[in-house]
């Protein structure tokens, strides 16, 4: 396995895990908790914008990693 094909798994494992908090978020009558949520979908997006950078960089650097 590359490690362009692992950093795409673990970006779509972020995303799953930011769309989890959000529905977690509009499920909750807590206010509390659903702050909480949405504060860690905000982690989460905050967290893919980085990762998404890394696979960018990857993909340049090294072709060999690009899908095809």
């Amino acid at each position: 396995m590359t490690v362009g094909t692992q950093m795409q798994q673990a970006i779509a494992g972020v995303q799953s895990a930011a769309a989890t908090m959000k529905t977690f978020a509009l499920q909750t009558e807590n206010e509390a908790a659903k702050k909480d949520f949405q504060q860690l979908a905000k982690t989460f997006e905050d967290s893919l914008q980085i990762l998404n950078g890394r696979l960018k960089h990857i993909q340049e650097e090294e072709p060999q990693y690009t899908q095809q």
